[in-house]
């Protein structure tokens, strides 16, 4: 027999404003990691602006573009680098940027496909 969950509902009145680019989803979700790493705990309504999704849908993403082979950890390991306790982008046209702009592309076809980017 399979055990309850005993989730509270992650429901926000306000109306949902996807992301822009996948970028900012990623910058987003880097900054609501550093912060759960800090001790903070995630809760909805909080924000400025009601997200359609929780932060950990953009990393549930991210594993499955991982498992089925579309990212490979150069990529991983790139969009850690770039968006992580630094802010910052890999703009340039050396390969960290190729790769970088690699796993936003592809992360952002599934993004927009759930409606998380507009």
């Amino acid at each position: 027999m399979a055990l309850k969950r005993n989730i509270a509902p992650t429901l926000d009145s306000r109306k949902e404003e996807p992301f822009a680019t996948p970028e900012d989803a990623w910058a987003w979700y880097s900054r609501c990691q550093l912060a759960r790493d800090e001790g903070a705990r995630f809760q909805t309504g909080l924000g400025d602006i009601a997200r359609p999704c929780a932060p950990d849908d953009i990393a549930r993403e991210l594993r499955r573009l991982y498992r089925s082979r579309v990212l490979r950890g150069a990529h991983l390991r790139v969009l850690a680098r770039f968006s992580g306790e630094t802010g910052t982008t890999a703009d340039d046209d050396s390969g960290t940027g190729r790769l970088w702009r690699e796993a936003l592309d592809r992360l952002g076809e599934r993004l927009r496909a759930k409606g998380i980017v507009a």
